[in-house]
């Protein structure tokens, strides 16, 4: 039993809401403590002497609420009511930076405050202890000309944004030198390229790349430039720049990328490659003109970044097993399924790269090829060329293949021409997306493709989602209720343990650090086949599957779950029941 919880017991038993015996008990036991007391005290009662405990703070609120599994947002909504203060929902508000900028990153950090929003009177301001009134005192002090208005915020939200604007503030005085630039004679004239530019969006991409982010997006607004990364599949907000910092910055990408500068009605792609933190990276880019200008999005890709192999995908064993098989099939189509940014295109090669050999011809066509790989022969796709994957396709069956890998099948003609290079001989990879494995079935009919064709074509479906990997420096114990584990209380493995995400500064205050994938893997059995070519429903074939062994998605990341390598929430986010 953690301090807080220990706490609270301590608290109980001097109000004599419960007994020695009772306090002895529930200190060895297993299960939640919040599920050991609502039967003797109600929501209500236990939410009021954790806000008693947190105002006197012998909490810390944090980790009070998640060691208890209360709502955070509706225990902070009950203290504000409760001693009449405000709450402010951070991520739901417009933040206005410039009081903070004028508080000083110094008193930010040492008073535990954010400045949030002014008026004629009044200045509002979030505490992360609203009941420490000698910081309150101090705090005033700082806006003599104003009251203080006081108001409450998750912590973690408080040092989210907190984090944000040091790392602005780290970049003011670059935003001054590239306004310097600007204004001078010499950059109005384009007599010379700003350097301060080039500086800020070295600071961006390293910024980003240190933080593990996959895309970099720089979108504009009325009155700002928001720069935000996306980190193990969620975006988060890294920079804020005032507007006029905007058109130089993406004129000067569109430089780098050889796009047209002049160009802002339409959608241009490009790409460039720079060094960052002594590492050779590619940047793909792309622009999209929205409202506010262009939406431009940069896509990295690590050069010296190594393709894993197939063994190291952390694939389920079971599901490895049948996947390794179906890759030693003389013919037949492999699909890999699932949404846009699940894997689909690592594990493709991770399946070429465990594949290739000095004696196997291995032609693949993609769009765009992302990594370079040896001993295989890689086509992009160039529309405006008129190299389709449909025609490129054509051309690759001339060139005597053994092994080909479509980047996607987007159409009927590409999918036609995938299964009968797949029924004359050759081993063929692609991607679908689809929800799951099983589903890739009627899809492919629906698509114009007759069954038998269908079922005589492939060899094995396999499905994927990417679920964030808890962080190892601040992951934390739990046990469910019973009721949450209804759904798969049935496949659990003896001595599991789950636990939930905290957060600290190895993770960026978010809890996770990471990401691993979970999959399903459906072999085209001869009663599969057989199904598929009488036009069996999808519920059928789920039936059969299910009787030969068919471990789903769920399932797969229910066990990781129970093994510590992600939360019960991730699962259900990623993979449906």
């Amino acid at each position: 039993m953690n301090t807080s919880e220990e706490i609270l017991l301590k608290n109980l038993l001097e109000q004599q809401k419960i007994t020695q015996a009772q306090k002895d008990e529930f200190s060895a036991s297993d299960r939640p403590l919040l599920e050991l007391i609502t039967p003797l005290l109600g929501d209500d009662e236990i939410t009021q002497i954790v806000a008693d405990l947190y105002r006197r703070s012998r909490v810390d609120i944090n980790g009070i609420v998640k060691e208890l599994g209360l709502n955070a947002k509706e225990f902070l909504q009950h203290i504000a009511a409760a001693f009449k203060l405000e709450f402010f929902d951070l991520d739901e508000i417009s933040i206005d930076y410039r009081i903070a900028e004028k508080t000083g990153m110094a008193n930010i950090r040492k008073f535990e405050i954010l400045p949030v929003k002014e008026d004629e009177i009044s200045i509002h301001i979030v505490f992360k202890n609203p009941f420490d009134v000698i910081t309150q005192d101090k705090v005033q002090n700082l806006f003599n000309r104003k009251l203080v208005k006081i108001a409450v915020a998750d912590p973690a939200q408080i040092d989210k944004y907190a984090n944000k604007l040091e790392l602005n503030e780290s970049i003011k005085d670059l935003v001054a030198e590239i306004r310097k630039e600007l204004s001078s004679s010499a950059t109005a004239a384009g007599g010379g390229d700003s350097s301060g530019i080039l500086k800020l969006i070295e600071v961006i991409l390293k910024t980003s790349i240190q933080s593990r982010a996959s895309d970099i997006h720089i979108e504009p607004t009325e009155t700002n430039c928001i720069v935000r990364s996306r980190i193990d599949g969620l975006l988060s907000e890294t920079f804020i720049f005032d507007k006029d910092i905007y058109p130089p910055m993406v004129s000067r990408m569109k430089l780098l990328s050889n796009m047209d500068i002049a160009e802002r009605r339409k959608p241009q792609d490009g790409r460039f490659s720079a060094q960052i933190l002594d590492r050779e990276y590619d940047f793909r880019i792309s622009t999209l003109p929205i409202l506010n200008g262009e939406s431009i999005v940069l896509r990295i890709l690590d050069k010296s970044k190594v393709v894993i192999s197939l063994e190291n995908l952390g694939m389920h064993p079971e599901n490895f097993n049948k996947f390794k098989k179906a890759m030693k099939a003389p013919y037949g189509i492999i699909l890999v399924t699932g949404p846009t940014g699940s894997g689909k295109t690592t594990t493709l090669y991770a399946a070429l790269n465990d594949i290739k050999s000095i004696d196997t011809k291995i032609i693949t066509v993609e769009d765009p090829v992302e990594y370079q790989l040896n001993l295989i022969q890689q086509v992009h796709v160039n529309e405006k060329a008129g190299l389709s994957f449909a025609t490129a396709l054509r051309s690759i069956l001339r060139q005597d293949p053994d092994i080909i890998m479509i980047g996607e099948i987007r159409d009927q003609e590409t999918l036609r021409i995938a299964i009968q290079a797949a029924l004359t001989g050759h081993l063929v990879f692609s991607t679908l997306h689809t929800n799951d494995a099983i589903s890739a079935l009627p899809r492919i009919i629906d698509m114009g493709i007759e069954p038998y064709l269908v079922s005589g074509a492939l060899v094995g479906i396999e499905a994927q989602r990417l679920v964030r990997k808890l962080c190892p420096h601040c992951k934390q114990k739990i046990t469910p209720p019973k009721s949450a584990m209804v759904d798969f209380e049935h496949f659990l493995p003896e001595g599991y343990q789950f636990y939930t995400h905290v957060g600290c500064e190895m993770c960026a205050r978010t809890g996770y650090m990471g990401r691993e994938m979970i999959s399903e893997i459906l072999p085209v059995s001869d009663h599969i086949q057989n199904l598929v070519a009488n036009g069996a429903s999808k519920e059928e074939i789920k039936k059969v599957a299910y009787e030969e062994g068919f471990i789903d998605m769920f399932k797969d990341g229910i066990l990781r779950a129970a093994r510590g390598v992600t939360t019960i929430e991730e699962v259900y986010r990623v993979a449906k029941v």
